[in-house]
């Protein structure tokens, strides 16, 4: 079995899949350790360096090379399941479930997080609160099409 983890940056996908790999007795990839791995940057340093369309490019890349992996749980960036059709790809390949969190969750983590994410760095708390609602308002459509859907607080699989 293969579980994709998808949702919004600060969802907990990482934390979740850890459990939920440890649980299953299945391995735990997080796909932008992956990429770090893979290409010698830190996922903030690519964006800075080379921009996001590059990045999109190589993660989808990166996440068509788990259609091989089985037994495994694989938490996926904030976008990536809303580029490229890898929702599409993710539905196809494993079972997808999303950590389902609401703007004011994910800010207070957003504003509360020791590393910041690319998209969010040089941004007042105001333009944060702005990004996450913008972006949650184009990405939840992607994410709503999981098969299972938790809430991000107290992710529980039964």
């Amino acid at each position: 079995m293969k579980y994709y983890l998808v949702g919004y940056m600060y969802s907990g996908k990482s934390t979740f899949g850890r459990r939920l790999a440890a649980e299953k007795g299945i391995d735990f990839v997080d796909l932008d350790r992956l990429f770090e791995e893979r290409y010698h940057y830190t996922v903030p340093r690519f964006f800075q360096q080379f921009g996001e369309q590059a990045f999109r490019q190589l993660e989808t890349q990166l996440l068509h090379t788990t259609a091989d992996m089985d037994g495994v749980v694989i938490a996926t960036g904030g976008g990536t399941p809303c580029h490229s059709g890898n929702m599409d790809f993710i539905l196809q390949h494993g079972v997808a479930i999303y950590l389902k969190m609401s703007v004011d969750e994910l800010y207070q983590r957003a504003l509360n997080s020791r590393n910041p994410r690319p998209t969010m760095r040089g941004l007042t708390p105001e333009q944060i609160r702005e990004k996450i609602e913008e972006q949650i308002k184009k990405r939840e459509g992607d994410y709503l099409r999981a098969q299972i859907v938790l809430d991000g607080n107290n992710p529980v699989m039964t």
